[in-house]
């Protein structure tokens, strides 16, 4: 029975929808700079609700209050806007998820929408678990999916061991992936979603997207690719007719590493082989109210604006860090001691033709210093040593400005070994399949001027030829000292 004294929440609430999509829709009109610094936060809002503040607030709260039982009831029958429970959403997961449903849509005719998640590897399980549920006319029939092995460490394991050996789903390789018959091939009746990281981390793996999303869509069966490297900034998939884009947003869109994050962004009405209308409607929004709402894997209030203000400067950080990782990438490709410069901006790397019809720097074409398309191929990239593992480390350990961690997308340069440390769980094997060999040093380069970055990697690079390092950490292991405890 309907409830007549719901009726004055109801109206308020399709008020309040009906300005609020006339706002995006002035909000698309936007270039992508003015999305990424504004979002979907407004002048109107911050006068009505936020004391007039200009950033988006930190609502630092478990929950939120209703002025009475009609209220509460609308909200928690998901009739009216709510966040009730910050497990669930809150104001501030709502604003980073709003501007990167904008940014990854921006340029076409694309109705998305988005939900963050405390992590990648968590918007990675949030991406591909709702399809991958046994079938109900057949709960014990074979369920598979379709991907590439040439994705992050992480990604391996979920798909190897979280997947296929804990749930029984099978992973089916793509080892040509530029082979688009080898994509198909492996394709059945049984196949839930195709998958693909790219550029792929550490390798710069690249395919042909566009032949993939029309492969998975004559299929009846969702694109889903994590576009972490490249980033809305290089390449919006779900313009070019991907389904689900997966965003670790710790990564390059939240470059100061204060915080760790995730998204999954979704176009409404995609296609799937799965029979459920409200998850294809709109998969985001089915996601936080349904799965994610009961296993709880969403975003905090902080680290969601901590990633928002970092966002705001996107384009022209991955402009700037492009530029400097190709004058790296050019210094290394003509050294003695560098079997092989991963880097899809190389015209040298057999991916670079295919990557440069899909990587672009949105609307140079519309900037002022370029004022026509240009491509760039992002911060990421990756050097083969020569001399095989031992001496890769020796490099590694030579390091004195850019620093040594799993970590990628930062500010400053960050390098690590992937066979010791991202990639290390998967073996051997595994990583002959994703080609990450014990030698392969991935390098991400920061905003540091190049030059400096190049001398440090100089140095570095001389312990080959016998030459002492110029710096060197002081020793403060011992003990479990610490510089700053020794200062004390």
């Amino acid at each position: 029975m309907e409830n007549k004294e719901m009726k004055h929440y109801l109206e308020a609430a399709e008020r309040s929808y009906q300005w609020h999509q006339r706002y995006l829709k002035e909000m698309k009109k936007c270039r992508f700079d003015t999305i990424a610094v504004h979002g979907i936060y407004s002048m109107q809002e911050a006068l009505d609700f936020n004391q007039g503040s200009i950033i988006e607030p930190i609502y630092m709260s478990t929950s939120q209050t209703y002025r009475d039982a009609n209220e509460m009831e609308a909200a928690l029958s998901y009739q009216i806007p709510t966040w009730c429970y910050s497990r669930i959403a809150n104001p501030s997961m709502y604003y980073l998820e709003g501007v990167l449903a904008l940014l990854e849509g921006y340029g076409a005719e694309v109705d998305a929408s988005c939900i963050a998640t405390a992590s990648g590897m968590a918007a990675i399980q949030t991406a591909v678990d709702p399809f991958l549920l046994p079938n109900p006319k057949d709960p014990s029939g074979p369920v598979n999916f379709v991907a590439p092995p040439h994705v992050y460490g992480g990604t391996f394991q979920q798909f190897a061991v979280r997947k296929e050996t804990e749930r029984n789903i099978t992973w089916r390789k793509v080892a040509n992936i530029g082979d688009i018959a080898e994509w198909e091939k492996l394709i059945d009746e049984n196949t839930r979603f195709l998958y693909g990281e790219m550029p792929s981390n550490p390798g710069q793996a690249f395919f042909d997207l566009k032949k993939v999303i029309e492969l998975a869509h004559k299929h009846g069966i969702p694109m889903i690719v994590d576009s972490t490297v490249a980033t809305p900034a290089l390449m919006r998939p779900l313009a070019l007719g991907a389904d689900i884009v997966v965003q670790s947003v710790s990564k390059t869109l939240s470059t100061s590493g204060f915080g760790i994050a995730g998204a999954v962004i979704s176009r409404k009405n995609l296609t799937s082989n799965i029979d459920n209308p409200e998850m294809k409607a709109d998969f985001a929004m089915y996601c936080k109210t349904l799965p994610n709402r009961d296993n709880g894997p969403n975003i905090s209030p902080m680290n969601a604006i901590l990633a928002i203000n970092d966002i705001r400067t996107l384009r022209m950080r991955v402009d700037m860090q492009s530029r400097s990782t190709m004058a790296v990438a050019n210094y290394l490709g003509n050294h003695k001691h560098i079997e092989q410069v991963d880097y899809l901006g190389l015209e040298s790397h057999p991916l670079h033709k295919l990557a440069s019809e899909y990587l672009w720097l949105v609307d140079a074409e519309h900037d002022e210093l370029y004022g026509q398309p240009v491509n760039r191929y992002g911060h990421l990239m990756s050097f083969r040593v020569k001399g095989g593992a031992r001496a890769a480390r020796d490099v590694f350990d030579a390091f004195s400005r850019i620093f040594r961690a799993t970590d990628l997308g930062r500010i400053k340069s960050v390098a690590t070994i992937p066979a010791i440390s991202t990639h290390s769980q998967q073996g051997e094997e595994g990583r002959k399949l994703a080609d990450v060999p014990a030698n392969l040093i991935r390098l991400c380069v920061g905003a540091e001027h190049p030059d400096d970055i190049i001398a440090d990697i100089d140095r570095a690079l001389a312990v080959l030829d016998g030459n002492k390092v110029f710096f060197t950490a002081p020793d403060f292991s011992a003990g479990g000292a610490s510089s700053a405890s020794l200062r004390k």
